[in-house]
């Protein structure tokens, strides 16, 4: 390629010169380096002007008018930063419910069900368009709360703040398949890759503690489908979910390596300078390469965990009276560690119960999952109201579709102990709790089988818009139409 020197060519920018695809030079000394090229380079060099050519309309459609300073600064990713306008809600607790709880037994009763229990649904609605036997709800439902919102008698501790949520009716996705469903919940997409919420969250509030992870996800073993749940897609890696396995009860367990037996910390920060330097010069040849970026941000913040990790992850720092209100067992000490991450500024915490999926022995089944979480989500709802943070913390419930109003009638499935129901992903329901929802409120309605919406319909992008607005983002000024 022709070489040009900007300094005999005073009507010529650099940006001419990166449209042309030739080499911008000033005035030095001749060097070996010079006249030898890697394919990467030629690559990148050919290709830079087509990408200077699209930048304005990239720019334009990804912050829609907006200056480019509100751009995600790659130096300093999870700093906080501002909405589009005031939110409402600054962190996000969602529990998951992996499996797929059935809504006619938890939040959206159905007498009908009760009333039809063990017929052949087509001996009763001949247009139905679903078959197989009626099955009603083994749980009894009662009014709570001054809105009067029935919720399963397998939930009474949840049931006590029904006064505090929006109860979602309405919800519903495209497929049936937990692993499907299950990424299209959690980054919108059933199929193709695509940030996670937790991972846009970050990506536009960055945290308020940099000594912890900006979005951390806590499961009792790695749930179907793994990272895909929440992963940064191709947003920076920075942004990716952390994963912690809540099996582990030491904190030493929980987060491998948090401390150096060997090493202080003035030392590491000796090693990691070195170790930034070596990146940095090993970056510049490769064109902002999000995976080496992600490596570098990993380290710096595993540095800064050994600061407030051990603390935030230790429940026994907690007073024995909020341990006994939180309960035992897993699901307990991983809610209430949810509530000391986002006292310490995390920004998004995910939590995942794996329990749902009740194929058959569906009495006994979902008591005993509800029995894991319900005094804890309960506590967790409490204990962020005394704290003054359930305004500004919105909490959800739900899982990645809902059961099928009738028996199970899978060959494969053996309902000799118990019934149980098939996935159901036309209806089913979803609760939040704080951070801006309107209180006591149901929104949506499935009809009176539980099987399909008639009102006020809510898709995963609705759903994801309601949850970004709360966080004060505008989500059609995050739409990204390139490929």
């Amino acid at each position: 390629m022709a070489e040009y020197n900007f300094l005999n060519h005073p009507r010529r920018s650099p940006v001419h010169f990166a449209i042309l695809g030739t080499k911008f030079m000033g005035h030095h000394a001749p060097r070996l380096e010079d006249a030898f090229q890697t394919r990467r380079d030629f690559l990148c060099k050919c290709g830079i002007g087509l990408g200077v050519l699209s930048l304005s309309a990239l720019m334009q459609n990804a912050y829609a008018g907006e200056s480019p300073s509100a751009a995600v600064d790659l130096g300093t990713p999870l700093a906080p930063r501002a909405p589009h306008f005031a939110p409402k809600a600054k962190r996000v607790i969602h529990i998951f419910a992996q499996g797929g709880p059935s809504h006619v037994d938890t939040f959206d009763p159905k007498p009908n069900l009760t009333k039809h229990d063990g017929k052949v649904i087509k001996d009763i609605w001949k247009e139905a368009p679903f078959s197989g036997t009626v099955f009603g709800s083994p749980f009894k439902f009662q009014k709570h709360g001054q809105s009067g919102i029935e919720v399963s008698d397998i939930f009474p501790n949840v049931a006590k703040h029904v006064d505090e949520m929006t109860v979602i009716r309405s919800a519903y996705t495209t497929t049936p398949s937990h692993e499907h469903s299950m990424m299209l919940i959690n980054t919108g997409s059933d199929r193709l890759i695509r940030p996670s919420l937790g991972a846009w969250a970050t990506y536009g509030l960055g945290t308020e503690n940099q000594n912890l992870p900006a979005f951390v996800c806590m499961s009792p073993g790695r749930p179907l489908q793994g990272e895909q749940n929440w992963q940064s897609a191709f947003l920076p890696g920075v942004f990716q979910g952390t994963y912690v396995d809540s099996n582990k009860k030491q904190v030493e367990q929980l987060i491998q390596y948090i401390k150096s037996n060997n090493t202080s910390l003035a030392e590491q920060r000796r090693q990691l300078n070195l170790l930034a330097q070596l990146n940095a010069e090993h970056a510049a040849k490769r064109e902002k390469e999000a995976q080496l970026e992600a490596r570098i941000q990993s380290f710096e913040i595993a540095y800064r965990m050994q600061m407030e990790a051990t603390d935030a992850f230790d429940i026994s720092r907690e007073p024995a009276n909020v341990r006994a209100m939180y309960g035992e067992g897993t699901q307990a000490r991983q809610i209430l560690i949810a509530r000391r991450l986002v006292e310490r500024g995390v920004r998004f915490v995910q939590v995942w119960q794996n329990s749902w999926d009740h194929h058959s022995q569906i009495e006994s089944g979902m008591k005993s999952s509800a029995k894991e979480v319900d005094q804890a989500i309960g506590a967790l709802l409490t204990d962020l109201k005394e704290r003054g943070m359930l305004e500004d913390t919105l909490v959800i419930w739900g899982g990645e579709f809902g059961r099928t109003p009738t028996v199970d009638a899978n060959q494969n499935v053996d309902q000799s102990k118990g019934k149980g129901r098939d996935h159901h992903n036309k209806a089913f329901s979803i609760w939040m709790a704080g951070g801006g929802v309107k209180k006591g409120f149901v929104y949506g309605e499935s009809d009176e089988w539980g099987y399909g919406v008639v009102r006020d319909k809510m898709d995963v992008p609705d759903f994801h818009a309601t949850v970004l607005h709360l966080l004060g983002f505008n989500h059609e000024k995050l739409t990204f139409r390139y490929a």
